[in-house]
């Protein structure tokens, strides 16, 4: 029972949930087939009374026949105390066995399982296959790592909504109001497989956010998940009480609970927000979401078209989602592109001569995604929110888009086709390690006619 209640799925702990039962039910069985054959020898041995045994007259189950002798049948003869014709070293040996049977049932769990853990340090958390689990992983690592209990999830999406749609502020006093709510989600990464997810606004990646340097802004967040959380803007000068980290600039803020943040914009660029509060599960399950600033003044690279992608890693096992992370049992089996995986990911359509400028930000959590245009070199313009001087900006083909990190570059649509948009390593290319329609995952098509 302490294997089967301390495994990975955790329900078992919870009296509440039919597998506590399952698992209780499975204990009473086992323990009922360990000791048969001892109680068995006990009853054979006059140490014990049988349980519900017929005690037929005459038959070795009567008691009083087996004391009074053959002669006697002893319907009327006084009760006698049971003697047993067990050895002592035939008694010894059953009770050492069953002694150390005992001990090894309460020791040997205690080296692979944390005993120390109740169903309250836990709750339903059901954990990953092959996380390892020893008896010093602490339970704050057990919910960090757990699958999004179906039951939280408060909206399903429709298969082909979008993420990443621009959020139009309200104006209130000459501030730019946004109003941003956390919840639980089930969201299409493609139209046949979706995860459970955290999103803002009911869609991943989060709603952009479009501001223009020098703007006051005030952003209402809202939290419906079932665990507190934060919102930190990533490379953005704002008030220390502003910037999101939990438990050190603020208070968490508590389900159902609300925190405003306000500050001036000083910047122009391509940023981002996510949460930062247990970032490695929270942003792994989609709170994140573009920030993009233009000049107040002309000085940003342009070009004729403009798309931001957002790179994210998922792990999705036996219907569940869990956070994808670099560890045992969490690493990814399917990426997305704005939310999506390919060929589900969007299409640019351009003409022969168009440019694109394409930011690629790095709201994945794990790898470093080597991103890399056919069909021609890139100029890199831009890098963390900073524009590159002239004379700084240089050609590529591949750059190498780490956790947190933003590039712009501007591509030029050279020859009419399909270039690809993608992900250098594979494994990222594809869907649950398969490809579908000639690759999968962080891959996107821009179309030029």
């Amino acid at each position: 029972m302490s294997f089967l209640m301390m495994g990975r799925d955790m329900r078992a702990m919870v009296p509440t949930e039919l597998l506590f039962w399952g698992v209780m039910s499975l204990g009473v069985i086992a323990g009922f087939a360990v000791a048969y054959p001892v109680n068995v020898w006990m009853v054979k041995r006059n140490l014990k009374h049988g349980l519900m045994t017929e005690r037929a007259p005459g038959s070795r189950f009567d008691l009083q026949h087996a004391h009074s002798g053959h002669g006697q049948h002893g319907h009327g003869a006084e009760h006698h105390e049971m003697t047993t014709d067990a050895t002592r070293p035939q008694l010894a040996a059953v009770t050492g066995v069953t002694s150390l049977m005992l001990l090894a049932g309460l020791v040997v769990p205690g080296f692979y399982v944390n005993l120390s853990l109740s169903a309250h340090d836990v709750g339903g958390s059901i954990m990953p296959r092959g996380m390892i689990m020893g008896f010093d992983t602490p339970a704050a690592a057990m919910r960090d790592m757990a699958a999004i209990h179906p039951r939280h999830v408060s909206f399903h999406a429709a298969p082909d909504a979008r993420g990443d749609q621009a959020l139009a502020p309200r104006i209130e006093n000459g501030t730019k109001v946004f109003d941003i709510e956390a919840a639980v989600i089930r969201w299409h990464i493609l139209d046949d497989v979706h995860v459970d997810a955290y999103a803002f606004n009911r869609q991943i990646p989060g709603p952009r956010l479009r501001l223009v340097e020098g703007d006051r802004v005030r952003i209402n967040v809202r939290n419906l998940l079932p665990e507190s959380t934060t919102v930190h803007w990533h490379g953005l000068v704002v008030p220390n009480e502003m910037d999101g980290p939990a438990e050190i600039t603020q208070a968490p803020i508590p389900p159902g609970g609300t925190y405003v943040y306000e500050y001036t914009v000083q910047q122009s660029g391509t940023f981002f927000y996510h949460t930062h509060d247990h970032a490695d599960r929270q942003q792994a399950f989609g709170l994140y979401g573009a920030l993009l600033i233009d000049p107040r003044a002309v000085g940003e690279p342009r070009a004729d078209l403009d798309y931001t992608i957002q790179l994210q890693e998922w792990l999705k096992r036996e219907w569940l989602t869990y956070p994808a992370m670099l560890m045992e049992g969490g690493l990814p089996n399917f990426f997305t592109i704005n939310g999506k995986a390919y060929p589900a990911t969007d299409v640019v359509r351009m003409h022969v001569g168009q440019t694109v400028k394409l930011r690629f930000i790095g709201t994945n959590n794990n790898f470093v995604h080597p991103m890399h245009v056919h069909g021609g070199p890139f100029e890199v313009v831009a890098l963390d929110g900073a524009t590159l001087a002239p004379t700084a900006r240089y050609f590529a083909d591949t750059i190498n888009v780490g956790p947190g990190q933003r590039w712009d570059v501007i591509w030029k649509a050279w020859r009419p086709g399909k270039w690809l948009v993608h992900c250098h390593i594979p494994h990222h290319t594809t869907n649950n390690n398969v490809e579908r329609q000639g690759g999968g995952g962080l891959t996107m098509i821009l179309h030029v006619r």
